[in-house]
Parts: structure tokens; C-alpha cells; sequence
């Protein structure tokens, strides 16, 4: 039960987390709306950036069909242990969250655009919990590919932080850092509302317009 886990509503330190595994649990395979490659090496030019909105079902849709996204992927970050399983995420002992990998061509589409999409289409404010989904894996979060982008993330959070305020809601509680590893999630969550058009989406936005992108 919920009040049973304390590790819905905090991190785990580095003694309390699940010990993972040495290696991968899953082999990338081609994404399964479009058929390109979600993982590196991607064609000269696109970028990366890891972003958690909640669920990862919903989000990745959300990027997969934004023009100038290259490719998508769902999996694991921010946390501990390593290659976690989704149970293992679940569970709150990993101190990972459900992100996404976004691969984009910044020729056809900002970075700040991505964020705008990436503030408005969550609740940034919620802490350890996105809507009714509660726990850690829920957080929302942006982890950058490099200290530059990092930098830009947080412009891009101040100016939504403002907007936010402005229309009386609470303060961002998303957590920005740079270079953190992404762990590929099981290949059944992989661009999962495709292969199940009708399953969960958890993602609500607070309503407010992101004024950059």
C-alpha cells in the first residue's frame, strides 16, 4: 500500500536502493510508428534531450508526433540503480523517473519549442506526482545533453516559473541536470500507445502558455 512505501514520497539513499543489473534489459529495436532507429548513433546533426512528464506512455506520443522530432524512446533516469526494470521503477527504490528520449533535428525544430511543448503539456508544479499517478517515477524532470542546454532549460523554466505565478499557481518543482544516464525500458512500454491506441495517458496540462518557443 501506498502509506507502507516510504519511497512514494522521497528518494532512496544510496543503501536503500535495489541493486539492478550489469546489463541491459532489453535490445533497442526500431521505433514502431516510423521504423527508425531509437537509439545511438542517429544521423549527423540531431540532438538529444531526456524529459519526465508523468507516465512515459503519454509523453512519448506527444513527441513522436511533433514535426522535427527524429525519433523516441521510453525509459529510465535520474536515479540509482542500474538498468532498473519497470517493476523495480515502480517500486521507488531505483530514485529513477519515467522520461523519455527525444532525438530532434534542431534545423526544424528549438529546443526552447520542445521545452514550451514540455511545460504545457504537464503540471510542472506537482513534485512526486504527475495528476493521479503518485510516487518519485512520476516527477517531472529535464535532463540535458549538455551544460549549455541545461542553461537553456533553465531560462525556459523561469519564464513558464513567471507565467505560472502570474495565473496564481505554484512554483516548479522540476529537477534540471546534465549528462545523466538513460536506461532503455522494456520493449512492451516502447511506444506503447501505438500498439495499444486506446490504452492510459495521463498527461494534463496546468492551462497556462509557455512564452518562449
Amino acid at each position: 500500500m501506498f502509506f507502507s512505501n516510504p519511497f512514494k514520497s522521497r528518494l532512496p539513499q544510496m543503501s536503500e536502493a535495489a541493486p539492478g543489473r550489469a546489463s541491459p534489459i532489453m535490445t533497442p529495436a526500431p521505433h514502431a510508428v516510423h521504423g527508425r532507429t531509437i537509439a545511438a548513433p542517429f544521423p549527423d546533426g540531431i540532438k538529444t534531450i531526456v524529459v519526465g512528464m508523468g507516465c512515459f506512455w503519454g509523453a512519448e506520443r506527444l513527441f513522436w508526433q511533433t514535426k522535427g522530432v527524429y525519433s523516441t524512446a521510453v525509459g529510465y533516469a535520474g536515479g540509482i540503480t542500474p538498468h532498473p526494470t519497470y517493476e523495480e521503477v515502480c517500486s521507488g527504490r531505483t530514485g529513477h523517473s519515467e522520461v523519455v528520449l527525444i532525438a530532434y533535428d534542431p534545423k526544424e525544430i528549438s529546443l526552447d519549442a520542445l521545452l514550451a511543448i514540455f511545460w504545457q503539456e504537464h503540471d510542472p508544479t506537482q513534485g512526486f506526482r504527475q495528476g493521479n499517478d503518485t510516487g518519485t517515477q512520476y516527477r517531472s524532470v529535464i535532463y540535458a545533453g549538455s551544460q549549455e542546454e541545461l542553461e537553456v532549460a533553465r531560462e525556459s523554466a523561469k519564464a513558464y516559473g513567471l507565467a505560472l505565478a502570474q495565473a496564481g499557481l505554484a512554483k516548479i518543482t522540476t529537477e534540471m541536470k546534465v549528462d545523466t544516464i538513460f536506461y532503455y525500458a522494456e520493449e512492451d512500454h516502447q511506444q506503447y500507445l501505438h500498439k495499444v491506441p486506446h490504452g492510459y495517458c495521463g498527461l494534463k496540462g496546468t492551462g497556462v502558455s509557455c512564452p518562449i518557443g
